[in-house]
């Protein structure tokens, strides 16, 4: 256990959507110990401004990185990009300093971030006229995983849920959200619909098992869909 604080000095980093997420706490003890979050914008070169987010929450927190002991990356699905940034970032601040991995879906971070109990239908624009969605139950013994990543059109979704037994929260556009209450789902505030560090860092706290990489460098993210790169490249 560190010497401040009250279970281990954890990162959590989400860099699967425009508005990407870095989050310093202490896990593992009775509950997160929140010590600061930034929220910065996707961008191709995403490092560039992660990096100093997580140097400006050490310095805040008055740590240093080689204090860590484990990082949590969302794993996607989410922009290509953002989800291989995220992953590279993780793998690097562990090695060095050999943190521990965790790992967990970017959409189970929106569902612990919404807040909220029952079951939540988390969702990420994924173009292409398709959406990112998984289902959760959340409640007082934890988080349990409903259906699994996918990736369809929301229409099919919404047809195969009854959309009044979910609360919906996700990164999505104003014709999916539309859809989503015309259905009568019920849809949290896109503020509430982000994959965040604190997110991650509750999933730490709740389900270390579910999310602890035995091996970072074999651990490979959830695309969930082939990119559009490797899709070209199939039908050459």
């Amino acid at each position: 256990m560190s010497s401040s604080g009250s279970g281990r000095l954890a990162l959590a980093l989400d860099t699967s959507t425009r508005l990407g997420s870095v989050a310093l706490g202490w896990v593992g003890g009775p509950a997160v110990e929140d010590l600061g979050e930034e929220t910065l914008e996707v961008s191709a070169t995403h490092s560039e401004t992660v990096l100093p987010a997580i140097d400006r929450l050490l310095r805040d927190a008055a740590r240093q990185a080689a204090e860590l002991e484990l990082v949590a990356v969302g794993a996607g699905p989410g922009s290509f990009t953002g989800v291989r940034i995220g992953a590279a970032l993780a793998r690097g601040l562990c090695f060095p300093r050999r943190a521990e991995l965790y790992a967990y879906s970017s959409l189970a971070a929106i569902a612990v971030g919404a807040e909220v109990e029952g079951d939540v239908c988390a969702l990420v624009d994924a173009r292409r006229a398709q959406v990112y969605a998984a289902g959760y139950a959340l409640g007082p013994g934890g988080l349990e995983e409903k259906f699994a990543p996918e990736a369809g059109a929301l229409e099919e979704l919404l047809e195969r849920l009854d959309p009044a037994a979910w609360t919906f929260a996700g990164s999505l556009g104003e014709p999916q959200r539309a859809a989503i209450e015309a259905a009568g789902g019920r849809l949290l505030p896109t503020e509430r619909g982000r994959p965040t560090g604190r997110g991650l860092l509750r999933l730490v706290q709740l389900a270390p098992d579910a999310g602890h990489v035995a091996d970072p460098a074999r651990w490979e993210p959830e695309y969930v869909r082939a990119s559009s790169a490797e899709r070209r490249v199939g039908k050459a």
